[in-house]
């Protein structure tokens, strides 16, 4: 990969993580980084559940690649600040 990509996977990550944190009602205990690094994951699974369903390529903007990445982004930046949120378990010794 090239670094333009990598940049661009970065920037797309970025915003992809962004909308998933917007698209979840409430506030949320997850820092930036951890955002943009759930957008990132979130944007390369996205685009791989995108290409096994067939609708990676089409003329046009790649709505359901969009949703696809953004709902992925959602769950994941919800399930980031839920494993936050649990109090630790310790065995009182």
């Amino acid at each position: 990969m090239e670094i333009d990509g990598i940049l661009s996977a970065l920037i797309v990550g970025a915003i992809i993580g962004a909308l998933g944190r917007l698209v979840l009602p409430g506030r949320h205990r997850v820092g930036l980084l951890m955002t943009f690094v759930v957008g990132i994951v979130a944007a390369l699974l996205g685009t791989s559940v995108a290409s096994v369903l067939g609708v990676a390529e089409t003329s046009g903007v790649d709505w359901l690649e969009l949703i696809a990445q953004v709902s992925l982004a959602a769950a994941g930046v919800s399930l980031v600040a839920g494993s936050k949120d649990r109090p630790k378990i310790t065995s009182g010794r």
